[in-house]
């Protein structure tokens, strides 16, 4: 696949226009966006921000503190869900969606269908999460397909472990966690889904949620039990076919190393084979794994985060030396097609926030580089491109900086840019305006020009070490080319504006196949009435530019 960009979005928030919000409110008391928000004219804005694929986060069913039961949706108890919404993460019901989500509850699910046929008329690709490791504690499917047996129906709870078991069991203790729970039983326990493997999680654990039992025996040495293949296997392949019939076009596999690669490796070629369009983004944090699951696992994509983001952010936000991406770009250099950049998800602070930066607009040369460094994929998350805080008191979530997946809730920045779903953005700031702007440009920027799709990277800072008008403590720069499209990008981290002279070395030249002292002009791609009439190319000459504090530019260099 060629380059894309991932908008990710929460329904539950992108489409409350209620701005009278009450922390831990209920649904009615704060409201909750729909599958329906997603207008045409909605999705459309989204396309022309240079997005080719939506992630809807939360999509699929998951435990939450409000009553369905006049639906037939069985009631879960609130002193084991994370505030009033739930967790998207405590899968509920993997055969139905939310139905906070629809505007017709017993409709839930055409509703979510006609949202995957609207975002496909916008020319959109749906991306949506599967989460293998762990389910709610009460999990029970509703709407499961006739002749599907549910998961732990046919377990022996009696055993700690089993192949043929879904869940690993404590046997002959009860579930009793290290907080106050009310009218709840669980005998015997199951373990918790950060591999807790004991009645007793804390309130920091994932205790709301159970570990999926994949063969693997945590208590006796790791011991893989695949032989015959794993009832819970079975039961994943069966579901995750189940989303790619509804017309999904990809799936974000959250925490996908806490399931045993062998897994990946099974399924993927499985399901590719009745879709073979469909694609595989995997959250692995381990870099030593990386390989493993892209090769034995079959993902197509990994999540770049222990790398990338963490060298961005720190470049960004606590003075690192953003010389230190060459190492980190270096150390997946084999594999960087397959890794998504990203500067914010759900699970990250938000850049606006205190936590982070400040403000969105500080992040622009961070969001340059992950945009367009490599071939990899890019993703932002709803909000960011308007530089939203995420340092509301929500409820469960509290002020750390992130955006809460836990309440039912409004982001600010979002209603300013919807409008009541007029979508025009005359409520924004100007400041507002100008980071979109900045957005829309460069997302487009990553989708149309070749050098960026398709084009060779050559890192251009290990030959300006000692350039004394180059600050590697500040700023980066590099070249893409790709047949005749030259782009040279610079960017600055220093909270000043700076006048740079860049040393584009011979390595470039033959590393690029670009004929030294040719002439070119020269055009910003970021504000196109940046312009220089003639440079000429050479190891003799420097490239010189004035780069704004916190900002970059990309400037697109044609043969005279």
């Amino acid at each position: 696949m060629t380059k894309f960009v991932i908008y990710q979005v929460l329904p539950r928030l992108f489409g409350n226009y209620n701005t009278n919000l009450k922390p831990h409110g209920t649904i009615e008391e704060n409201g909750c966006g729909k599958f329906n928000s997603f207008t045409p004219k909605a999705l459309k804005e989204i396309k022309q921000l240079g997005v080719t694929h939506i992630w809807y986060t939360g999509v699929i069913e998951h435990a939450t503190q409000t009553d369905y039961s006049a639906f037939k949706i069985q009631k879960d108890n609130p002193t084991i869900v994370k505030g009033k919404a739930g967790s998207p993460y405590a899968i509920k019901d993997y055969y139905d969606v939310d139905p906070d989500l629809a505007e017709d509850i017993p409709n839930r699910m055409t509703e979510f269908e006609n949202l995957v046929d609207r975002t496909h008329k916008a020319k959109l690709q749906v991306i949506i999460d599967f989460v293998p490791n762990h389910v709610a504690r009460q999990y029970h499917s509703d709407a499961k397909p006739e002749g599907v047996s549910d998961l732990g129906e046919y377990d022996h709870p009696e055993w700690f472990f089993s192949p043929l078991n879904n869940f690993y069991y404590i046997p002959g203790q009860a579930f009793s966690p290290h907080f106050e729970i009310k009218n709840y039983v669980e005998t015997p326990a199951k373990a918790t889904g950060n591999d807790h493997f004991s009645p007793s999680p804390t309130i920091n654990d994932w205790y709301e949620t159970v570990k999926l039992n994949y063969g693997v025996n945590y208590v006796e040495g790791m011991q893989k039990q695949f032989h015959p293949i794993p009832d819970t296997w079975l039961k994943m392949r069966d579901i995750l076919l189940f989303w790619a019939s509804k017309k999904v076009d990809g799936f974000r596999c959250d925490m996908a190393e806490m399931v045993p690669v062998e897994f990946w490796g099974w399924v993927i070629p499985q399901i590719k084979t009745m879709f073979p369009e469909v694609i595989f983004i995997a959250e692995v944090y381990n870099p030593a794994e990386y390989r493993n699951y892209l090769n034995n696992g079959k993902f197509d994509y990994l999540y770049d985060k222990v790398g990338m983001y963490d060298m961005l952010r720190n470049a960004t936000s606590k003075n690192y030396a953003v010389r230190g991406l060459t190492l980190t770009w270096q150390s997946v250099s084999d594999i960087q097609e397959k890794m998504l950049n990203f500067l914010e998800n759900h699970d990250e602070q938000r850049i606006g926030s205190g936590f982070f930066a400040g403000s969105g607009i500080y992040a622009q040369p961070a969001m340059i580089i992950a945009a367009t460094l490599t071939k990899g994929p890019v993703m932002i998350y709803s909000g960011q491109e308007l530089g939203e805080l995420g340092m509301d008191f929500e409820g469960y979530s509290g002020v750390d900086g992130r955006t809460t997946i836990f309440d039912y809730w409004g982001v600010k920045s979002i209603q300013d840019w919807a409008n009541g779903g007029k979508f025009d953005g005359k409520m924004l700031t100007e400041e507002q305006k100008e980071l979109r702007e900045f957005y829309n440009k460069l997302l487009n920027i990553t989708l149309t020009e070749k050098a960026v799709k398709e084009g060779i990277m050559f890192d251009l800072v290990y030959a300006n070490l000692d350039n004394p008008k180059f600050n590697t403590h500040e700023q980066f720069a590099y070249l893409r080319k790709q047949e005749e499209e030259l782009l040279l990008i610079v960017t600055n981290f220093h909270d000043k504006h700076l006048e740079t002279e860049v040393l584009i070395p011979q390595d470039a030249f033959k590393c690029l196949d670009i004929i030294e002292n040719t002439i070119y002009s020269c055009v910003n791609l970021l504000d196109k009435n940046e312009v220089i009439d003639e440079i000429v190319l050479s190891t003799q000459n420097f490239f010189t530019c004035k780069v704004p504090a916190w900002k970059g530019k990309i400037y697109k260099l044609t043969k005279k």
